[in-house]
């Protein structure tokens, strides 16, 4: 099995959704991402968490980041195709502005 990485990209940061939404609207949300995971159950490594306050570091200098990246998930499949698929259907990709990049984890030579 090959394994990937998820990266959920939004308009807006993690932290502001989470402010934003009312109960209800997060308690919805957390039940349409279980509803997926239950759904995906096999090809999920790590579910992941959302993130926040990031940092842009570069030779001699530290920035605060303006990545778009607002949470992760490693899932594993037979190809990127098959993870794709199965992504197709993730309540991530429901507002408008939130995408996904899917890249997959290489085995690092020699390790």
């Amino acid at each position: 099995m090959k394994k990937f990485l998820v990266l959920y990209q939004a308009p807006i940061s993690a932290m502001e959704q989470m402010a934003k939404a009312t109960p209800e609207q997060a308690r919805a949300g957390m039940d349409a991402w279980k509803a997926w995971a239950r759904e995906a159950e096999s090809a999920i490594v790590d579910i992941g968490m959302p993130l926040g306050n990031g940092a842009s570091i570069a030779k001699g200098s530290v920035a605060k980041s303006t990545s778009k990246i607002v949470g992760y998930s490693i899932l594993q499949g037979e190809s990127m195709k098959a993870v794709t698929e199965l992504l197709e259907r993730h309540p991530h990709l429901h507002p408008p502005g939130f995408t996904m990049e899917v890249l997959e984890i290489l085995p690092m030579p020699g390790m």
